[in-house]
């Protein structure tokens, strides 16, 4: 499991010379931040997945995953790298989604169709998309903010669960698998 991870997440100096990264200066020794255990793994998709649903572009996303990250002493690079699941393809399903969601928990009309007013990227540059979705985000107000806050804290902690879950899986069967090598 570990060198899966390591194959993958990038070092810890490229990770520290990056500009919003830099800015916990020492707090970033802390050996939760680098070491790959099952907590500070399990901790650091909980906060990669939390901080994906900030909104905003990456480089918000990659702040906020690595403050969770310094402030709950999960693993950073599994934190920043996590947040990637939310990424233009992916936002408007996942807000729809989060409305949904809020719609739901606040209790005015679950079930009913999104508001009139669509989101159209069509004949947009990539510079316009993020003020266009922000527009969109706006309308939609008080059932959005609510279910992205619910679905957050729900991806969280079945990120969470998983990973630890998935590793507690992998450890029995390499231990079982040793044991046979040795009888």
């Amino acid at each position: 499991m570990r060198k899966f991870f390591r194959k993958y997440l990038p070092s810890h100096e490229k990770i520290r010379q990056s500009r919003f990264v830099g800015l916990f200066g020492e707090r970033l020794k802390h050996h939760n931040l680098w070491h790959l255990h099952r907590r500070s793994v399990a901790g650091g998709v909980a906060a990669g997945l939390f901080a994906g649903l900030i909104p905003g572009s990456n480089p918000i996303q990659f702040f906020f995953a690595a403050l969770f990250a310094v402030m709950f002493k999960v693993n950073l690079p599994v934190a920043v790298v996590t947040t990637l699941y939310s990424n233009p393809f992916t936002v408007v399903p996942i807000y729809i989604a989060a409305y949904a969601i809020g719609e739901f928990a606040i209790g005015n009309g679950a079930g009913k169709d999104l508001p009139q007013n669509e989101l159209d990227l069509t004949d947009k540059n990539i510079g316009e998309w993020i003020p266009a979705l922000m527009d969109w985000m706006v309308s939609l107000g008080k059932p959005l903010l609510v279910g992205l806050l619910l679905l957050a804290l729900l991806l969280s902690l079945t990120g969470y669960i998983a990973v630890r879950a998935g590793w507690r899986f992998y450890a029995i069967y390499a231990w079982r698998k040793r044991a046979q090598r040795r009888h």
